[in-house]
């Protein structure tokens, strides 16, 4: 591991001067993620700026209704909040799914949605990688891609976000909170990750210095049921080949409320836009809703290795909304 200099300071605003001094700046939360890749000498900061101190480790209700959840609040507490799991338990799930009781117990919500992909290309310094070295090429496209993505790849990256809360949190339209050098401002989830095109080093769309201060979730929605499910290849500590996350409610029958999810398919949290617009007002059966999964499958571009996903993830998927449907038909 290269040397680097080390430093906590005293309040954000302080947090986010030290970052803009270079890019060789790393923000320290939980470091579940960050020291892995300085030991894998994927990232080689030469100042890390420990963020500890801050004042971001609670749980508040917001005035209407919803919660605001600290970046630093850590997974293992995140998941066992009472008004968490009584209001927004596909998070809990979510959480509960990743990792293990020890790296959720240091693991932080920011950290947990800035986490970098567990691509082996990208984790082995002696391969050529665009994410890790802009313009020296993708070699998992030819090589092993079994566990990599089928939807919003480019020629250039098909590695994976490897996080389940920001899949969670992109089903129940969470927002993010940054502070940067111009003050904060709010962005939502769904738009916090980009997708590689051809840079795939530009991973999410925070701005220089900019720091994620809270996560805050949107009230429940009435009557609405939610979940989240992971398939991998062992029952814990593996990431997801596929997942889904859903919020679904359902009245006379029909869909009046339906927010939903993929994750383990795409370099970000896919929030499935098709498949909800497909059935919102639909009949509530199994045959609308895997018409709607396949829908937005559709778009999958899979290769030599992953195709599997594709009928992994609309099993899955339909198969979740299906328990959603039957349990927001008996509330």
């Amino acid at each position: 591991m290269r040397e680097f200099a080390y430093v906590r300071p005293t309040g954000p605003e302080e947090a986010v001067r030290l970052r803009l001094d270079g890019t060789e700046v790393r923000y320290l939360a939980g470091g579940t993620n960050l020291v892995d890749l300085m030991k894998l000498g994927v990232e080689q900061p030469r100042l890390v700026v420990d963020l500890g101190r801050m004042p971001f480790g609670d749980v508040t209700p917001t005035p209407d209704g919803g919660l605001r959840i600290g970046a630093l609040v850590s997974n293992a507490d995140l998941a066992a909040n009472p008004r968490v799991r009584a209001a927004y338990p596909l998070l809990c799930q979510a959480l509960l799914s990743g990792a293990s009781g020890q790296l959720r117990n240091r693991a932080t919500t920011a950290g947990n949605l800035l986490q970098r992909t567990r691509c082996l290309y990208f984790q082995d310094v002696t391969k050529p990688c665009n994410k890790r070295r802009p313009g020296s090429g993708c070699p998992a496209r030819e090589g092993v891609h079994r566990d990599l993505a089928v939807l919003g790849a480019s020629e250039h990256c098909i590695a994976t976000h490897p996080s389940d809360l920001a899949v969670a949190l992109a089903a129940v339209d969470a927002a993010v909170e940054l502070l940067g050098p111009d003050g904060p401002r709010t962005l939502p989830v769904t738009d916090l990750h980009r997708l590689p095109g051809d840079r795939p080093h530009e991973e999410h769309r925070l701005l220089p210095g900019e720091l994620i201060t809270a996560v805050t979730l949107p009230p429940p929605v009435p009557d609405a049921a939610s979940a989240y499910r992971k398939v991998r290849d062992r029952a814990s500590f593996a990431f997801a080949l596929a997942s889904a996350a859903g919020v679904l409610a359902v009245r006379a029958g029909r869909v009046t409320h339906v927010t939903l999810a993929l994750g383990g398919l795409a370099p970000k949290p896919w929030r499935a836009r098709v498949a909800e617009q497909r059935l919102t007002g639909a009949v509530a059966d199994e045959a609308a809703f895997t018409a709607a999964v396949e829908g937005e499958l559709s778009a999958a571009r899979p290769l030599r290795d992953n195709a599997y996903k594709i009928p992994l993830a609309r099993n899955l998927t339909v198969r979740l909304l299906c328990d959603l449907a039957a349990r927001g038909e008996s509330r």
